[in-house]
Order: structure tokens, then sequence, then C-alpha cells
């Protein structure tokens, strides 16, 4: 329901900067990613570039492939059904197959939740672009906060290790630190070096750890070479 809000807003913002019905329900059946929805319909609202809003609409999908990526393994679905699944490699798709114990309920997760956001999504933004003169301004009825408020409650429960949490945090970091300074839909391909960022720490971490033990005192020993009795007991 909340992604379906979001569809409606994203109707509404669509016609709103000048994109006819039958656009703005093109771009839900055959892109179905809407931060990059979105990024385009703001773009072109702002009067930017057709060329340069797609831009930043591509940058912003790109997360799909990475997505895209660890689900091939999980789900390893038939080659023939893999160009249709991947249509519905999305934020929320992901989060549901990744948190499931076993493939065949990834499966199902992957499944039910794509038909369900897809057909609710196509729904809620014919709705959207149908009614976006008796709607008024999306930004007062807050419909913009409710994607992301979803995709954190799916994260949220997945940050199990506080290394998942570092690379969160990290992450954050780069993607709002970014956002004033670089281009739309870039600040999210910046909050993904969070990954490499904290694993170069982690293994810095392990090879001082190492470094450390290797460079401990061994157990003493007696005058005559032979260790301690406490020693001799333990080995034996």
């Amino acid at each position: 329901m909340a992604v379906g809000l979001s569809g409606f807003a994203f109707g509404v913002t669509s016609a709103g900067s000048g994109l006819t019905v039958l656009q703005t329900c093109a771009l839900s059946l055959l892109v179905f990613t809407g931060a990059s929805q979105f990024a385009l319909v703001g773009a072109l609202a702002g009067g930017g570039n057709p060329f340069t809003a797609a831009a930043g609409a591509f940058f912003l999908g790109v997360r799909n492939a990475f997505y895209g990526l660890r689900l091939s393994q999980l789900l390893a679905l038939p080659r023939a059904v893999r160009p249709f699944a991947a249509h519905w490699v999305i934020d929320e798709t992901a989060a549901v197959s990744l948190a499931q114990p076993g493939r065949r309920s990834a499966r199902l997760g992957f499944t039910v939740t794509g038909l369900s956001l897809y057909t609710l999504w196509n729904l809620t933004t014919l709705g959207g672009a149908v009614g976006a003169e008796a709607i008024g301004d999306t930004d007062t009825w807050g419909l913009d906060a409710a994607g992301p408020a979803v995709f954190l409650a799916l994260l949220a429960p997945m940050l199990r290790t506080a290394q998942e949490r570092a690379v969160a945090a990290v992450a954050v970091l780069l993607g709002l630190g970014t956002l004033p300074v670089l281009p739309a839909g870039v600040p999210v391909l910046m909050a993904a070096l969070a990954v490499p960022v904290v694993l170069y720490g982690a293994g810095l971490r392990a090879r001082s750890g190492t470094r450390a033990a290797q460079g401990r005192p061994t157990a003493a020993r007696s005058h005559d070479g032979t260790p301690p009795a406490a020693t001799q007991e333990d080995d034996r």
C-alpha cells in the first residue's frame, strides 16, 4: 500500500511536469523503478534537458544491476524466465528475497512482491496521472516519503552484524555528503563505495591483529630451556 501511494505521487508529479497520461503510464510499465522515474520527471519539471534527465535516471537504475548479480545466484531461475524476472529486480523484491531462509521461499517472496508491486504501482500511476489536477501539491500530503520509508523498514532488520551496520552508516554519509555537489543519481553510486571502504578497514584490523599476535612473547622457560610445569601439563 505504501508503494502504491508512491505510484500515485509519481503519476501526479509526472503529469505536473508536462508528460501525458500515456507517457506517464509507459514509464511505469517499461521502467518500473520508482527512484529513476521520479528523477526523470523531477528534472523535466525543473526545466532540465531530457538527455540530462535520462542520464540521472539511468545512474539511479544502475543499482538494480548489483541486486541482479546477487539474486541470480539466490533464485537460480531458468534461463527462459530470467529476462522477465529482471524487470522486477528492484529495492523491495531484493530486500524481501534476501531476507528468506531458503531458495524456495526466496523465489516465492520475489514473485509475490514483484507481482503485487508491479500491479499496484501501475494502477496507482494511472490514478495519479488522471487525478493530477484534483490532488494539488503532493508535498503537502507527504507521499514522497512513502517509498523510502518502506525500503528502510525492509532494510533495518537485515543489518545484523557490526560490519553490516558500518556499511549502512558509511553509505549514508557518502550519499548525503555528495548530494549537494554531484548530479542526480551519482550520490547513490557513491554510496556503494561504502562496501569496499568498510572491507578495507576490516582487512587492516585483521592484519594488525595478526601482527600483534605474532609479536607476543612466548611462555617463559626455565633456565635449562624446558617449559614450566603448567605449560608441560597443558602440552600433555
